[in-house]
C-alpha cells in the first residue's frame, strides 16, 4: 500500500527553463497522521495498567521487528541471531543507567535508546563484518553461531550479563523533567511511543534512500548487482549495522520498560520471535511487520494469561499462515485495494462474512482439541474438570471430544462452501470489470 500511495515527494523538480513542484503525497501524511495519533490517544483510551504495559510491548516490538525486516524483507537476509544486538544494547544500556543512578554518568533517561542504539551498531560493526561475508544460507548459519555464541558467553561472564539472574535497574533516577519521572507506566507509554514514532520515520526514509534501493537490489538479484560494479557484501554490511542500531534502541527501551535485562534478551527465543512476527506481518511490506508485531505481542502477553498452551496457538497459527498466506497479514489487506479502487469492495462483504463465520467454528473446534488435549495429557494431575467459555465439563467424559468432532466437522464443509462462494464472487467482479490488476 505505501508502495504505491508514497511514491512522490513534493521536492522542486527543474526541466528547462522552468521549474515545477511534484504535487504533494497526502497518502503519506495521512497514514503517518493517524498512526501518530492512534499512539496518543490509545492509552486514554484503555487505561488499564494491563493495557498500557501491553502497548509498551507493542511499541518495542514494532521497533525491533522492523529492524530485523531491513535484514529479511528489505535485503533478503535471513537471521536466526538478531536477538544478539537488541540484547547487547540492553545490557550496555542497563549498565549506563546503573551509572547515571550512582551519580558516575549525567545522562537523561530519555535518551538512554540512543545508547542502546549506538551499542547495538557498534556490535553490528563487530559480528556484522564476519557474518556479512557469506548470503543465503551461509549467512543464516553464521547468525545461528553468533547467537548461541553469545548466549552461551551471559553465563560465562556474570559481571557484565549479571549470570542466571540478569542486571536489575531503577528508571527513576535523577531529576525530573518537566514532572517526568518515567515512575508511571504511561510516561513509560508515551516515551516508547515516540521513540517507536521517530524509529519508524527513520527506517521508511531508509527505503527511500539509494542505499535502501540497492538493499531492494541486492536481494532481488545479488548477480546483476555485482556486474554493474557494486560490492553486495558492504551492502549487506552496512544494513547490518543500520538494523542493529535500531535493535539495539528496542533493547534500551525494553530495558527500561521491565527495568532487568537478563540471558533471556540474547536468547535463540527472542530471535525466533521477532522472525516470527516478521512473517506473520508480512516481510515483503513496510507495515508488515508493525502488523505482525502486535500479533506476536497479543499472544505472548495477552494470550499466555488465559492459557498455558499459547506457543501451541502461535505455532498453529504461524504454519497456517505459512501454509495458506505466505505474503502475511498485508498481502490479505493488500489484496482488498482493487476491490477498494473499484469500488467493488461491498460485493465481496456477504462472502467475506460467510467465511468469518466458518472461520469461527474452525477456531471453537481448535481451541476446544487444544484446552482438551492440555488438560488430560498435561494438567491431568489437577483434575479433568475444566472451564471454556464460561462453560464448565469434565475433560475426561465422551461429550466434548464428540462436540470438538462436530465443530470441525461443521466448520471444515462450510470453510469449503465459503471459500467457493469467495472465488466466485471474484471471477464474476473481474469479469465485469476487466480484471483487478
Amino acid at each position: 500500500m505505501e508502495s504505491t500511495a508514497m511514491q512522490q515527494s513534493s521536492a522542486p523538480v527543474i526541466t528547462g527553463r522552468t521549474m515545477r513542484y511534484r504535487p504533494l503525497n497526502l497518502a503519506r501524511w495521512v497514514i503517518w497522521s493517524i498512526t501518530a495519533l492512534l499512539m496518543i490517544v490509545m492509552p486514554l483510551i484503555f487505561t488499564g495498567g494491563f493495557a498500557v504495559t501491553l502497548m509498551s510491548q507493542m511499541g518495542i516490538m514494532i521497533i525491533f521487528a522492523l529492524s530485523y525486516n531491513m535484514l529479511l524483507g528489505q535485503t533478503g537476509m535471513l537471521s536466526f541471531g538478531h536477538a544478539v544486538y537488541s540484547g547487547l544494547g540492553a545490557f550496555i544500556a542497563v549498565h549506563v543507567l546503573n551509572m547515571v543512578g550512582a551519580g558516575k554518568v549525567w545522562l537523561p533517561v530519555s535518551m538512554l535508546p540512543l545508547v542502546g542504539g549506538l551499542a547495538g551498531a557498534f556490535f553490528g560493526v563487530l559480528f556484522g563484518y564476519v557474518t556479512t561475508k557469506k548470503s543465503g544460507t551461509t549467512f543464516a548459519m553464521i547468525t545461528m553461531g553468533i547467537g548461541e555464541m553469545v548466549f552461551a558467553s551471559s553465563l560465562m561472564f556474570p559481571d557484565f550479563f549479571g549470570g542466571e539472574g540478569g542486571i536489575s535497574t531503577n528508571r527513576v533516577v535523577g531529576e525530573s523533567f518537566l514532572g517526568l519521572t518515567f515512575g508511571p507506566g504511561r510516561q513509560v507509554y508515551y516515551l516508547i511511543a515516540i521513540w517507536c514514532f521517530v524509529s519508524m520515520v527513520a527506517m521508511y526514509a531508509w527505503t527511500q534512500t539509494p542505499l535502501g534501493r540497492i538493499a531492494n537490489a541486492v536481494r532481488d538479484n545479488p548477480e546483476r548487482v555485482e556486474f554493474i560494479g557494486y560490492n553486495t557484501q558492504r551492502v549487506r554490511y552496512l544494513v547490518l549495522i543500520l538494523s542493529a542500531f535500531f535493535a539495539g534502541i528496542a533493547g534500551a527501551l525494553s530495558a527500561i520498560n521491565f527495568e532487568i535485562v537478563s540471558a533471556e534478551n540474547v536468547s535463540a527465543v527472542r530471535s525466533g520471535g521477532v522472525l516470527l512476527a516478521a512473517f506473520i506481518g508480512g516481510a515483503g511490506v513496510f507495515f508488515g511487520p508493525v502488523i505482525g508485531a502486535i500479533v506476536f505481542t497479543l499472544f505472548a502477553v495477552a494470550l499466555s494469561d488465559l492459557t498455558k498452551a499459547w506457543l501451541l496457538y502461535l505455532g498453529l497459527f504461524f504454519v497456517m499462515m505459512v501454509m495458506f498466506v505466505p505474503g502475511g497479514i498485508a498481502s490479505l489487506l493488500l489484496m482488498q485495494l482493487p476491490l477498494v479502487a473499484k469500488k467493488q469492495f461491498g460485493r465481496m462483504l456477504p462472502s467475506y462474512a460467510q467465511g468469518a463465520v466458518a472461520g469461527v467454528i474452525l477456531l471453537a473446534a481448535a481451541i476446544l482439541s487444544v484446552e482438551l488435549i492440555y488438560k488430560v495429557q498435561v494438567d491431568s494431575a489437577n483434575g479433568t474438570v475444566m472451564s471454556l467459555f464460561g462453560i464448565a465439563f469434565d475433560a475426561g467424559t465422551l461429550t466434548p471430544w464428540i462436540v470438538a468432532a462436530v465443530l470441525w466437522a461443521v466448520g471444515c464443509l462450510a470453510w469449503r462452501w465459503a471459500g467457493s462462494k469467495v472465488r466466485a464472487q471474484l471471477d464474476a467482479i473481474q469479469a465485469e470489470t476487466g480484471g483487478l490488476a
